[in-house]
């Protein structure tokens, strides 16, 4: 039975259509998935379903159609009885889409109490009820907490427990796993198929990861440009996909198996890292006394060999990250020794350590926000020589930061506009860019392309290995993307809480794993 039909749905901002005269259904408790590159018109799709678009937006369609009431031109108020109540959505960004101020009980009880008559005694036990069914540890005790009281994963349990308050017939989740860690996403994925199963819900699958995809839907969509270029069964579509774009992204999905045939060389060591500390106090009582400490890294070691990458694996709160910005600096640390190229970094301070700075830079995860938006493209790139070079010459620096640009394959061009006139991948190329202009010997990446599409993630590690093979430069990769780390790493460090657990070659540690946490982590990995 169909639940929910588009037909010829069109979405224009001006003379610009971001959606172009689509039509596709949704059958009563399938999952369905609408694949596709982001600015592809996905998430447009869906907030046009559920009358969410911003006022500038002109919508077209025959019909859209929820079982037999057709949602054209219906009013606002007949809106408010069918979005949260027959159809709901998960956004992308549950931190962004939780209210700060408001505890989480609070949150799903607006939902309640705007569908249902509830008493008091009622709301409050459907609310634990719901959180229950998330999954949600120690649901009862967490109902007054506030969002940054919770982690990634639980803060999208909550989200989908808002989503699931009104018992909708359709459930929209618009990448709901996005940036979570491998097993927290396979968490995810069987929470909404468990609650399919029991409830009886469409699912409607919003995502550019195809891996994921092929793991959950029955149909699939595949979106290029606001229009839908290829539709069919999961299995039969990414095993023999027709159109060419969908052959691009299957083609361009990371894999395991690419670690094989891996050349194994052993090159001298240029970071040196032994039994390093970063601890944190926990401070109670009315005198905040230190109480015990939170071991981010708990005595780790290992080394980078010139010229080589090593990817630093393992779930989000395991210490990568602290670990990445201890070794910079950018955090302090309570032990241990760094040696770089043979320099004990942890014993400089004061402008010995600063003139070391341009040996080791970064790549933050997040590109938009480790940009001065006020700033244009040229000048960001220009600002480590600006603090680390200043005695180049303005004509030279500005020569070098062309090249630059010209190194991540964007246009010299790009140095007179700002960081938010580009995608997401060309910020993450601009980053890069500013990484490389000191000449670094180490560029330590955190998590670069856990946010981007399977196609351009796949241009930024061609990149990244192009620049390596070209300038002999070194990598610590952070991420939880097992499948980048096959396509990129040549050693691999799983982290579990503060500690490294395993470590050898990638072929040796993704092929053949060890230690039970990192053979859990494989198996969390979607088959594709």
């Amino acid at each position: 039975m169909i639940l929910f039909a588009v037909n010829d749905l069109t979405v224009r901002f001006g003379d610009v259509s971001v959606v172009d005269k689509i039509s596709f259904e949704i059958h009563a408790g399938e999952t369905f998935a609408l694949v596709g590159e982001s600015g592809s018109g996905k998430s447009m799709t869906a907030l046009a379903a559920l009358n969410l678009l911003p006022h500038n937006a002109i919508v077209e369609s025959d019909s859209m159609r929820l079982q037999n009431e057709n949602l054209v031109q219906l009013s606002e108020k007949n809106w408010c009885k069918i979005r949260g109540r027959r159809i709901a959505i998960i956004f992308q960004d549950p931190i962004a889409s939780l209210n700060p101020v408001m505890t989480i009980g609070q949150q799903i009880a607006e939902v309640l109490n705007l569908h249902f008559k509830l008493s008091k005694i009622e709301l409050k036990n459907r609310v634990v009820e719901l959180l229950q069914q998330v999954e949600l540890p120690n649901a009862a005790q967490r109902v007054n907490d506030y969002p940054h009281q919770l982690s990634g994963g639980q803060r999208q349990r909550v989200m989908i427990a808002m989503a699931l308050a009104g018992k909708p017939d359709l459930l929209i989740a618009d990448e709901p796993t996005t940036a979570l860690d491998v097993t927290i996403q396979a968490q995810i994925l069987e929470l909404l198929k468990n609650i399919q199963a029991q409830t009886g819900m469409a699912l409607w699958l919003i995502s550019h990861d195809l891996a994921l995809v092929a793991s959950i839907a029955q149909r699939v969509a595949v979106m290029q440009n606001g229009k839908i270029v290829e539709t069919g069964d999961a299995k039969s579509l990414f095993q023999h996909p027709q159109h060419l774009y969908t052959q691009k992204l299957v083609a361009a999905l990371p894999s395991l198996q690419s670690c094989q045939n891996k050349e194994i060389t052993v090159k001298p060591a240029l970071l040196k890292v032994q039994n390093f500390h970063c601890h944190y106090p926990i401070r109670k009582g009315i005198f905040k006394r230190v109480v015990d400490y939170v071991r981010a890294v708990d005595g780790v070691s290992f080394s980078l060999q010139r010229g080589k990458t090593l990817a630093l694996v393992g779930e989000s709160g395991c210490g990568k990250t602290t670990l990445g910005k201890a070794l910079l600096h950018l955090i302090s640390s309570n032990g241990g020794e760094v040696f770089l190229d043979g320099i004990a970094l942890h014993s400089l301070a004061g402008e010995a350590l600063r003139q070391q700075r341009a040996a080791m830079q970064i790549v933050f995860q997040d590109p938009f926000s480790s940009m001065n938006p006020r700033l244009l493209v040229g000048e960001i790139i220009a600002e480590g020589l600006r603090a680390l070079r200043p005695e180049m010459p303005a004509a030279e620096r500005e020569n070098r930061v062309r090249n630059l640009l010209l190194r991540v394959e964007l246009p010299e061009t790009a140095m007179y506009r700002y960081p938010h006139e580009f995608s997401g991948g060309q910020r993450q190329r601009i980053c890069i860019a500013r990484a490389l202009a000191v000449e670094p010997k180490v560029i330590i990446c955190d998590e670069p392309t856990s946010a981007l599409d399977v196609s351009v993630q796949a241009q930024i590690i061609q990149l990244l290995k192009t620049l390596q093979r070209e300038q002999g430069m070194s990598y610590l990769f952070i991420t939880h993307d097992l499948g980048v780390v096959a396509e990129i790493a040549d050693d691999v460090a799983v982290m579990y809480q503060g500690k490294i657990v395993e470590q050898g070659t990638v072929a040796e540690v993704l092929l053949n794993p060890k230690h039970v946490y990192t053979q859990k982590l494989l198996a969390a990995v979607p088959k594709f």
